[in-house]
This record gives C-alpha cells, structure tokens and sequence, in this order.
C-alpha cells in the first residue's frame, strides 16, 4: 500500500516539474529560448533537451528498456545535450521530451519501486538500484532545472511562477522597492562585518 502512495506521489510531482519546465518556453522568441543566459551557456531550450536525455536513460537505460528513440552514448558526451543546435526546432526538442515522458512513465508504471536497475555512470557502490531511487534522482534532477528555468525566465522578461494561470501581474514599482530594501540590508550587513 504504502509503495503505490509513493510511487504516485512521486510520479505525480515529476509530472508538474516537467510541465513546469516547458512552460518556461511559453512566448519566447527563439533566440530567447536558445541564447546563453549565464556564463557556462546554460539556457531554457538546453534545459528541456537535457531533461529529455536524463529521463530517456533513467527510465530506459537503467532498466533495460531503452528509449525507442536513438541517444549518444555516455562516453560521447560533449554537452550537446544542454543546447540546440540551429537545425533543431523547438518542436523537435519539446517533442522528444514528452515523447519520453510516454516511455518514462510506462516504465514507472509497469516497474515495482523496488524494481532492480543498473546505472553504470554512477560510481561504487551505487550502481546497482531499484526503481524509487532512480524516481527520486530524476524528481531531484526535474526540480533542479526547474528551478534553473525559473530564474533564467525571470531574467529575461520578469516572469516568475509555476504556471502561466498562476502568474500575477509584474508591478515594477513593487518589485523595485523589495530589492532596494534587500540590497540595503545586504549593505548594512557587510559593513558591520567588515
């Protein structure tokens, strides 16, 4: 009993990340969706592409069920997997995400959670595992990036929130005068330390 609580509660919250991820996509530009947002090039489309990667594996790899769709190999990786390149389309890459999410959660839903799995990327002694610490890695890696595209949208255009339905609108006078007091603060506290 206590397994299939878990197992959908799990389930359950890796399926808003992941809707919470695309919608970091809603009504950017394609340079917006693309363009390097930090100094190591992370950006929102390289996130969801990276998201499909890690779930396809997770969900395929580990547990012998390999992702219908063909993937570099590991020992390939060159990080081309955290950006599109120009002959990608956004559609190409939302679309294999949620084409994987079909496989992902077909493996979560036919696999007990103490299903045995083999991740041969993750060091000794752990590469032997079972299907609920696999659900939590990839929950933790979904929360991670989301929580990646949310400051990267907000640092494009001022949007924050969970959800596009969600969102209020941005009252700049407001939103101004919270840093201001954050920053004196931040002042204030670095001068007494000094």
């Amino acid at each position: 009993m206590i397994d299939e609580f878990a197992k959908g509660t799990l389930h359950g919250r890796l399926r808003r990340e992941r809707e919470t991820l695309l919608c970091k996509l809603d009504g950017l530009s394609e340079y917006d969706a693309r363009r390097p947002l930090t100094a190591t090039g992370t950006n929102l489309l390289g996130l969801v592409k990276h998201m499909a990667a890690v779930e396809a594996r997770y969900f395929g790899e580990v547990f012998d069920r390999p992702s219908p769709e063909p993937l570099p190999r590991w020992q390939d990786h060159d990080g081309s997997d955290l950006w599109a390149t120009q002959n990608e389309t956004r559609e190409d890459i939302t679309g294999f995400y949620q084409r994987t999410w079909e496989h992902s959660d077909a493996t979560i839903d036919e696999l007990p959670l103490d299903a045995p799995g083999h991740v041969p990327w993750w060091s000794e002694p752990y590469p032997n595992t079972n299907l609920f610490a696999v659900l939590v890695h990839v929950l933790a890696e979904s929360i991670r990036h989301a929580g990646h595209a949310d400051i990267l949208r907000e640092s494009l255009d001022g949007r924050t929130g969970v959800r596009a339905e969600h969102e209020q609108p941005i009252d700049e006078q407001a939103r101004a005068a919270y840093r201001a007091k954050i920053e004196q603060a931040a002042r204030s506290a670095a001068s007494t330390t000094a």
